[in-house]
Parts: structure tokens; C-alpha cells; sequence
């Protein structure tokens, strides 16, 4: 995990520059585990940056499963288009979109 905030893109850069990209969380059981122990809003590896609507993971494979809040994603004033994980909300339903260049710290794996 980053140690400060900072945007998606910087975050991205962040975990690539440790030999890892931004976390890709494709399963339930991933949801779950990334879920435990993050304790602020985090970025993941999800965004719809290419096509509007189209979210897909930073290793450019598609979104199979979410795990959204409720009315999430929304694309608020149509400037929402990289994904948070927030751990105030349930485990399975916390992700929303944001803007991208919002600061939060960032969750990498490799």
C-alpha cells in the first residue's frame, strides 16, 4: 500500500515502479480479503479511462464481477472514471467511481 495519497494514475506508477501494477480484485474471496485489512479509501486496479462505461482492469481484462456500492458506478458529472474501495461501506458492495486525479492511497500486488 502507497503511504500517502495521491491520484490513480500516480498510484499506478507508484506500484509499477515496485514491479507491480494497482490490485486487481476478481473474486469474492479477493473482495473479502483486500476488504480486511484496507481501512481508508484506496484505489484499485479498475477504471473505464479508454471507453466511457466499458470498466476494465489495468492488466486490460474486463470487469466480470463487481463488488459496487448501491447506484455505483454513476459517473457524476461525467467525471468519475477510476474506482475506490471504501471500507466504511459493506464488503460486498464498496466500490464507487471517482475521479481520477482524487487523492487516496493506493492497494498494489504483483
Amino acid at each position: 500500500m502507497s503511504p500517502v495519497p495521491m491520484s490513480w494514475f500516480q498510484g499506478r506508477q507508484f506500484c509499477r515502479s515496485r514491479d507491480a501494477d494497482l490490485v486487481i480484485i476478481n473474486t469474492e474471496e479477493k473482495q473479502k480479503f483486500i476488504s480486511s485489512f484496507v481501512q481508508e479509501f484506496v484505489w484499485i486496479g479498475l477504471s473505464d479511462i479508454e471507453i466511457e462505461g466499458n470498466m476494465t482492469w489495468v492488466d486490460n481484462s474486463p470487469l466480470n464481477q463487481g463488488f459496487w456500492e448501491i447506484n455505483e458506478p454513476n459517473d457524476a458529472m461525467g467525471n468519475e472514471d477510476c474506482v475506490e474501495l471504501n471500507p466504511g461501506k459493506s464488503v460486498l458492495n464498496n466500490w464507487n467511481d471517482i475521479p481520477c486525479l482524487a487523492g487516496r492511497k493506493c492497494v498494489c500486488e504483483k
